[in-house]
């Protein structure tokens, strides 16, 4: 992969994640205050990116990989997204929000397979040169979060002003400069024989249910759906807790668990192979535990410190469970089933368990508001914490030791 390339595939994933992190966090923190919305408005919303995941195979399977140039669809769907994140940008309640949402969040979560697929593509050797392209991406993320607090958009006079509104129209002008930029991308042609007929089970990785017979892999499976669960919560959630919290510049103490993420990642091959996969993923449940724990008790002023952390805990919250779970199914998987194990991960986890989640949490922000309409946060956070200690106890107890090969 040559020099010009190698800059085109890292602008690509700065410019994806970038679009992503403009609003994504914020969402939870501008909904209730800006468009009055509850908690099942808000979980209703966050949810949108469950649908996304279970839709946007069937774009992939039925459109990408049989008819179009991967970097032409990028470049449709964000154009297309651009316009609907403007009509977010100026919706005035939630009943005119939600469908934008929705519709750009199934748009969304397919140009997240794309621009692997374009990044794939064009690499030799994908196991050594993707990680330095899609670092990019998270780095796209943290800038967004310092930009939306270095502008005060999540300060406490910006939200009460309605800046967070912003967001939207800084991702819908982040999202038309990639949709633009991606048709000057390599070209990617699709891969799949377009005589051949599709099947549904193939798009929603279906073939590979038959690893469920495998006890530990049927473990592994199950304990992921439920981890997903409490981890809903997080995302959806943050932000209001920070804000409420009076944290200023409170997205950009969220990006360093971005911070974190590329921290851990490092470490992980290190973890994985002195600890192997049973304690490593064991470690990433018990971060969720004792971040919430830590939300549960930190505060703005001597116990800030316990905020900072629980934010930070996030490297090992999605590394060490997240990826140590994709290197472990593409190890169980074989060679005949790697894509279809993966996307049933993906269907399981990001469709099913936070769809669960962002419901339950919903549920739950709803249940502990205060007199002022602030919330008790600290009972808030007691359920994560106690269903990801279920979820760990659960794993520990049924998941047999079992030596996985990988090399990093």
């Amino acid at each position: 992969m040559n020099t010009k390339v190698r800059v085109q595939l890292s602008v690509m994933m700065f410019l994806e994640f970038f679009i992503w992190g403009s609003w994504y966090v914020t969402m939870g923190s501008y909904l209730p205050n800006s468009l009055e919305s509850d908690g099942a408005e808000v979980a209703l919303a966050y949810s949108t990116q469950s649908w996304g995941a279970i839709i946007a195979p069937f774009i992939i399977g039925l459109i990408a990989d049989r008819y179009f140039n991967a970097e032409r669809i990028l470049g449709v769907l964000h154009l297309c997204g651009a316009l609907l994140m403007y009509l977010l940008y100026i919706a005035t309640d939630f009943s005119g929000f939600y469908p934008f949402l929705f519709g750009y969040m199934i748009l969304y979560m397919s140009s997240l397979a794309l621009v692997n697929s374009v990044s794939f593509n064009q690499m030799k050797d994908p196991a050594k040169e993707f990680s330095f392209v899609r670092v990019f991406g998270t780095a796209g993320w943290i800038i967004a979060g310092v930009l939306i607090s270095f502008l005060a958009w999540d300060s406490k006079d910006g939200i009460a002003e309605g800046l967070l509104r912003n967001t939207f129209l800084m991702a819908s002008l982040s999202s038309a400069l990639l949709g633009i930029f991606s048709f000057t991308l390599p070209k990617t042609p699709p891969g799949a024989d377009r005589s051949k007929k599709v099947h549904l089970s193939e798009i929603m990785g279906l073939q590979a249910l038959g690893l469920l017979k495998d006890r530990n892999f049927l473990v592994f499976f199950v304990s992921s759906v439920l981890i997903c669960i409490p981890l809903a919560f997080y995302y959806q959630y943050v932000s209001p807790f920070l804000t409420e919290s009076q944290i200023d510049n409170s997205t950009a103490w969220a990006s360093l668990g971005q911070v974190s993420e590329l921290l851990f990642l490092l470490l992980l091959p290190y973890f994985f192979k002195r600890f192997g996969f049973k304690k490593t993923i064991l470690a990433g449940m018990a971060a969720w535990a004792v971040r919430y724990l830590l939300f549960s008790y930190g505060n703005a002023g001597e116990l800030f410190f316990m905020l900072v952390t629980g934010i930070a805990l996030h490297g090992i919250c999605y590394d060490f469970f997240f990826v140590s779970g994709q290197i472990y199914t593409d190890t169980k998987a074989g060679p005949a089933y790697k894509s279809a194990a993966q996307g049933l991960i993906t269907l399981a986890t990001y469709g099913v368990g936070m769809l669960i989640g962002f419901w339950f949490a919903g549920k739950i922000f709803d249940l502990y508001v205060l007199t002022n309409g602030a919330h008790n946060w600290q009972i808030i956070w007691y359920y994560p914490a106690g269903f990801a200690l279920l979820v760990l106890i659960l794993f520990a107890l049924l998941f047999k030791n079992e030596k996985i090969s990988y090399k990093s």
